[in-house]
């Protein structure tokens, strides 16, 4: 039994339930919704309540997010119990309200995915995790590597078949796919395991209350992606506009991502530095600025097969369209660099502690990063890289343009003997 808090009761308390309902509740969570005068939750939640609980009962709005303020507002002072499904603070209505309440008591159900783990037998620590709930199902290519276990959070009764449609398009059609439904309820059932090649022939769509399980196995013929920066250059749609593998990888380790950070991605090109910045962890989120409104849909195009579809792609002139995105911690300058005063806009909305990497191949610009970096420090490198080629019947090298890369971490303190 989970003992009272001391003190007073909270204004808020959020009750987990399941598929299994009253009966799987808690008898310290069977307290507070029978003491409760509101009753908030989704219409299928609300009707697992017995008639004991004879709060006034109201059912979520949709959109969701931003009626909860407003909903706490209007029952201010009076004990109000929202029901979630499992875990509220796993990605459920816990964390709009944490945000939202001044007081807030949590009694959680087991998830769908500790439900879904114990019948696996899968150790929670080794499954990678990814909702679908209101979110597009290309967001689940980036979790796709050969040998993983993956949990999918399904939206509804149709996530599993778009689930194996990806699959199939990503290469991974022969990845092994389970659907548990109405885990913990009396109603529980768990599909008989087949590949993502062979799911539309063998599964139509079952209960909307659903769990996919994915075991991945990439096609023998498919190209593999790995899990760092420096993907394969034919993993993009481009027209040449590209920053190729090799100095990528080096562009990527300069900027550093870490989670929850945002990056502008300036003369986006193809994509490939936002891309590869929001593939490094969930949270990372990007903004590409990119004038060529073709250029600027292949972006789009790319971001979603590479399973990032939230990247945004602004399509405009910088440094003019900059002037609305949200505060960046890290800028990264692939084309437009002798746009006027494109760098003195870059360097003034970077907060203390962000990081700017600019790249070129020009000597036009490379005479604005030597300055830029005689003015503000940082590291100013060349990077070459050169391929072996056929040469008659021998082995040559090749060289590519040289690249010009200026990096530096913006401080509070100016480097000694450079400008402010």
């Amino acid at each position: 039994m989970i003992p009272a808090p001391s003190g007073p009761s909270p204004v808020v308390t959020v009750v987990g339930i399941g598929a299994d309902g009253w009966e799987g509740v808690t008898d310290a969570a069977r307290r507070v919704l029978r003491d409760a005068e509101v009753l908030i939750g989704g219409p299928r939640q609300l009707d697992l309540l017995p008639s004991e609980c004879v709060g006034e009962r109201i059912a979520w709005p949709s959109p969701l997010r931003p009626a909860v303020p407003r909903l706490l507002a209007e029952h201010a002072g009076r004990r109000v119990a929202v029901l979630a499904s499992g875990d509220p603070m796993f990605y459920g209505i816990g964390r709009a309200l944490a945000e939202e309440a001044a007081s807030l008591r949590v009694l959680p159900h087991p998830s769908s995915v500790s439900y879904a783990a114990a019948r696996l037998g899968w150790p929670l620590e080794d499954i990678e995790v990814v909702t679908l709930v209101g979110r597009p199902a290309a967001r689940l290519a980036a979790a796709l590597h050969d040998g993983r276990r993956l949990l999918v959070l399904s939206a509804d009764a149709t996530t599993p078949g778009d689930v194996a449609a990806l699959l199939r398009d990503r290469g991974f059609g022969p990845s092994r796919m389970r659907v548990l439904e109405q885990l913990g309820g009396d109603r529980e059932r768990t599909t008989a395991g087949t590949t993502a090649d062979d799911w539309a022939q063998a599964h139509p769509p079952g209960d909307p209350l659903n769990v996919v399980a994915i075991e991945c196995r990439r096609a023998p013929d498919v190209q593999r992606l790995g899990a760092v920066p420096g993907l394969p250059d034919e993993a993009y749609e481009h027209d040449g506009q590209l920053t190729k593998k090799h100095v990528r990888a080096a562009t990527m380790g300069a900027l550093a991502p870490a989670p929850g950070e945002l990056l502008w991605d300036i003369g986006g090109g193809s994509g490939s530095i936002a891309i590869e910045w929001m593939r490094v962890h969930p949270s990372c989120r990007a903004v590409t600025v990119e004038r060529d409104p073709v250029r600027a849909e292949r972006i789009a195009r790319n971001a979603e097969r590479l399973g990032v579809p939230g990247l945004r792609v602004v399509t405009g002139d910088a440094p003019a369209a900059l002037a609305r995105l949200p505060r960046p911690d890290a800028v990264f300058v692939g084309g437009g660099l002798t746009a006027p005063g494109l760098i003195e806009a870059c360097w003034d909305a970077l907060p203390a502690g962000g990081r700017l990497v600019a790249n070129t191949v020009t000597l036009e610009s490379e005479a604005l990063l030597a300055d830029a970096y005689r003015r503000h420090g940082g590291e100013l490198v060349r990077l070459a890289v050169a391929h072996a080629v056929p040469v008659g019947g021998f082995t040559g090298w090749r060289q590519a343009m040289p690249v010009t890369q200026w990096s530096v971490q913006k401080s509070l303190n100016p480097v000694p003997g450079a400008d402010a």
